[in-house]
This record gives C-alpha cells, structure tokens and sequence, in this order.
C-alpha cells in the first residue's frame, strides 16, 4: 500500500505567526507517527517562512530514536538554493547535515507561495541536477524529483538518475470531480515510469475526497505527501482522527 508521509509546513507557519514555541513540532510529528504516519515531511525554504534548519534538526533527533527507526524522513526543496545571511545554510548543506532517508528536489523559486510545477529537464541545468542526485546517491539518500505527468519529462528523471518521481498532483486536485481527462495523463505517466524502474510518489492538494480515486487509479504509488489538508482537517477532527482517515484510505490499497 502507498506511505503516508505528513508534510509539517502549516504547523511550522502557525508558530511562526506568534513568537512562540507552540505548536511544537517534534509533539506534531510523534501525534501523526503513533496515529499511523509512515514517514514525516518537511520543505525548508531560504526565507524560513514556516520549517527552519533548526526543526529539521529537531526531527531528525526524533526520527534517530529506536522507537522510530522506521520512519521515513524526507526533506524536499529546490537544491539551487544557496545559504542566506538568516541562518538558512542551503538546501544541499542541510540534506547533507541531516542525511534523511530521501531528499525530493523542486524547482520551486524563493517567491513561490507553495510549489506549483515540475522540473523542465529539457533545459540546460541537467548537467548539474545530474551531478547533485548522483552525490546525494552517494550519500545513501533515495532522490525523488518533482514531476509533471509529462513523458519526455520522465524519461529525462530516469536518464539524469533519479530513484523516484514526485507527481505534482495539483492539477488533479483542481479538476476534481471532473478529473477524468487529468487523471488519465497520470496514469499514462506512471505507466512509464514503472517501465523506468522509477519509484513513484505523489502530493499536492490531495486530501480525503480525492486520494482514494488516485490511489486506486496508481496502483504502483509508493508514497503520498500531504499538509495542507491534514492540517486544516485536523482544525476539525483533530490531528490524530485526521491522520488515521487518511491512513485507512491508503490501507485499502493493500490488495490492489
């Protein structure tokens, strides 16, 4: 059955509001792991807007304790991003201090309000992302890139070396309930991508409407990345309640 990694960005944005502590972010990550998360996700940006090189450490500790050797740690973010006078100490600094289980790479800009496309790896920076996944590779961290359901794309994420894609699954999530034609471009997608021997992930807008029809229509899906609605969700049911939901949708997966 696919993983269900919960992305803590939003809990992170909430504290920054306030100078505060609260909410903590370890006690968010242990509440979502014991109510059935399979891994934790975070996206430092250089502007430090909601995760922040010093959570991500935190987690990290977290996830190094015995009680929690299972538990996937990915840490996503545009590996151009260079180290700012704020603390940030750049992307790959960071992923290289921490060594999570995997790094998603996205090509997201520092004024992005959220990530909204995949890679072009028709451009000219191949060269370089080439260089850096096979040194993350080096490194024993699983490299997913974040994708459009796009084939020269994806032949070009197998050719540059990458282990897994990230669907960029918004336009999805937009065109829903009327996402047949939409969905049928992931499914052509992931086709391919299986035939590549790419692992295959998923995330953005995906929430408890609309992630029983993709899972079941992606029946190679590894893992899906959810925060926004798991968090929003959680305003309501709680963020345990919220949690173990989206947990038995994806368990329902398991034969499938």
């Amino acid at each position: 059955m696919p993983k269900l990694s919960v992305n803590l960005n939003k809990v992170a944005l909430i504290r920054n509001s306030r100078d505060t502590r609260i909410p903590d972010i370890v006690l968010a990550a242990k509440t979502a792991i014991d109510a059935g998360a399979a891994g934790i996700t975070v996206h430092p940006r250089p502007d430090q807007r909601h995760i922040r090189p010093d959570d991500v450490r935190r987690l990290a500790a977290l996830l190094a304790e015995d009680q929690y050797k299972d538990i996937e740690f990915n840490i996503e973010g545009n590996p151009f991003a260079m180290a700012e006078t704020n603390g940030y100490p750049g992307f790959l600094a960071l992923v290289a201090e921490i060594k999570p289980h995997q790094a998603t790479l996205v090509p997201d800009s520092p004024t992005q309000l959220t990530s909204d496309h995949g890679w072009d790896l028709c451009g000219g920076e191949n060269e370089k992302l080439a260089g850096m996944i096979s040194d993350l590779k080096q490194q024993n961290i699983r490299v997913s890139l974040f994708m459009d359901s796009n084939l020269a794309q994806i032949r070009q994420a197998a050719q540059i070396g990458a282990d897994r894609i990230e669907f960029y699954t918004g336009p999805y999530a937009d065109a829903y309930p009327d996402h047949q034609q939409t969905l049928s471009s992931f499914i052509t997608a992931a086709t391919l991508a299986s035939e590549l021997s790419l692992g295959i992930n998923a995330g953005h807008d995906l929430n408890l409407e609309n992630l029983d029809v993709f899972c079941t229509a992606i029946p190679d899906l590894d893992e899906v990345s959810i925060g926004h609605a798991i968090i929003t969700d959680a305003l309501w049911m709680g963020l345990t309640t919220t949690v173990e939901k989206y947990v038995a949708i994806l368990s329902s997966k398991r034969n499938t």
